[in-house]
C-alpha cells in the first residue's frame, strides 16, 4: 500500500501583499505581508500579533532585554485588500496559443468585489 504524501497547499496571499486582519485581537490592523509559511499555513504581518522575549544579560545589554517581534498567524485570519476594502481572491485562467502549436495557460490572481486583477 502506497504512503499518502501531504501535498502543501498553495496559498492565494504572497509576500509583499497588502491584507487585513478579520480575526483575533488585531482585528481591522491593515499591514504588509512580510512573510509565508505554506507548510504551516501561516503568514507573518507587518505590526500584528507583537509577542515579547526576554533575553538574557550578554555585554551589549547587560540587564538583559524584552525584544518585541511579529509572530505567525494563520492565513484564514487575513484577506486581501484591494480599494481600501478587504476582498476574497479568485483565480483566472487564460490559454493562449504560441505560433508552434504549443498552449500555455497563465493565472492571475482577481479580487471577487470588483474583479481587479492583483
Amino acid at each position: 500500500m502506497k504512503s499518502k504524501e501531504a501535498k502543501t497547499p498553495k496559498l492565494r496571499i504572497r509576500k509583499g501583499d497588502l491584507v487585513q486582519v478579520v480575526a483575533g485581537s488585531d482585528k481591522g490592523v491593515q499591514g504588509k505581508v512580510v512573510r509565508v509559511n505554506p507548510e504551516k499555513m501561516q503568514v507573518v504581518v507587518e505590526g500584528v500579533n507583537f509577542r515579547t522575549r526576554h533575553t538574557r544579560p550578554t555585554q551589549e545589554q547587560p540587564n538583559g532585554a524584552r525584544i518585541k517581534r511579529e509572530q505567525a498567524i494563520h492565513y484564514s485570519n487575513v484577506m486581501l485588500v484591494a480599494d481600501g476594502k478587504p476582498t476574497r481572491i479568485g483565480i483566472n485562467e487564460e490559454s493562449t496559443t504560441k505560433a508552434d502549436g504549443k498552449t500555455k495557460v497563465i493565472r492571475t490572481r482577481v479580487a471577487r468585489s470588483n474583479g481587479q486583477e492583483l
